[in-house]
């Protein structure tokens, strides 16, 4: 076993002996890689653990609880991707990087006794590993396991609001390349243009490749799922801070992005956006010919 995957043991061993003894703690579950025998934990995975409890602020607003269970080098808190809840990450001793999502346990009964988003049932169908128990969850979660229901392809009327959102930020952002704002313009082209391409390219990857696709979540091993010639083409769609490149990777993450959408329009059957569009990519160029 590698070196690293004893390290993280012996940090669960001590964090389960911890919360164990803990009358606030209700339960504590490991998803992701740890928990995972799809993509499992490599040499490179964190530890994701999901900390139940009947006051889980104390564990966002106190910091001493982290030395029970390692030597922590840096922490900070932020809520989880989802907003759901607040977590806890730190970086322990030997870089060990841990993320605690720290959730009230009465709310996350309430949520697997009735509709469970998603989101969550994709993650506990992925896996999930208990560590503490005391209210029994395990039923719920595990007899029988939630099934993730199979996402939908996007209605006409969601496809255009991403298609209309996507070109009406590329002349947002050679506005601000004209204007020299290099900051504002790279967020645009390599943050706001790159999130609305994910989408994208989850539902090219679905409408072309069948409905079941695996497409993870928040772009987790696109490089496996998405079509080849995206992941080629995406070399060329990222910036540096330079105002020419950031030019040209605009004007790269913009004709990538026409191909997916037209491939994924025609197998979704719907109209395929052109007049406002059209004029949009010609504003765009008419701005980098006169830089």
């Amino acid at each position: 076993m590698p070196k690293e995957t004893n390290s993280y043991e012996q940090l669960i061993e001590r964090f389960t002996a911890w919360a164990g003894q803990e009358e606030n703690v209700r339960a504590a579950i490991i998803i992701g890689s740890r928990a995972r025998t799809d993509h499992p934990a490599d040499e490179w995975s964190d530890l994701d653990i999901i900390l139940l409890a009947r006051d889980p602020a104390v564990y966002w607003q106190t910091k001493e609880w982290l030395t029970a269970v390692g030597t922590p080098w840096l922490h900070f808190v932020e809520r989880t991707p989802d907003g759901r809840s607040m977590e806890h990450r730190v970086l322990f001793a030997g870089g060990l990087d841990v993320d605690f999502a720290l959730s009230p346990a009465a709310g996350f009964r309430q949520m697997l006794e009735g509709d469970i988003p998603s989101d969550m049932a994709g993650t506990i169908r992925r896996g999930i590993r208990f560590l503490v128990d005391n209210d029994n969850l395990a039923v719920l979660l595990l007899d029988p396991s939630p099934a993730a229901p199979l996402p939908q392809p996007p209605s006409e009327d969601e496809f255009l609001n991403l298609v209309h959102n996507f070109w009406y930020h590329t002349l947002w952002t050679a506005k601000h390349l004209r204007r020299g704002e290099l900051w504002w313009a790279k967020a645009g082209c390599d943050m706001h243009l790159k999130g609305l391409l994910q989408q994208l390219l989850e539902w090219h990857a679905r409408a072309t490749r069948g409905q079941n696709t695996d497409t993870w979540l928040r772009g987790r091993f696109l490089e496996e799922w998405a079509d080849p010639r995206a992941v080629t083409a995406l070399r060329a769609a990222f910036a540096h801070y330079a105002a020419e490149d950031i030019w040209r990777a605009l004007l790269a993450t913009m004709d990538l992005f026409a191909w997916l959408e037209r491939e994924t329009a025609v197998a979704l059957h719907f109209t395929y956006p052109t007049d406002g569009q059209s004029q949009t990519i010609a504003q765009v160029h008419t701005l980098f010919a006169a830089r």
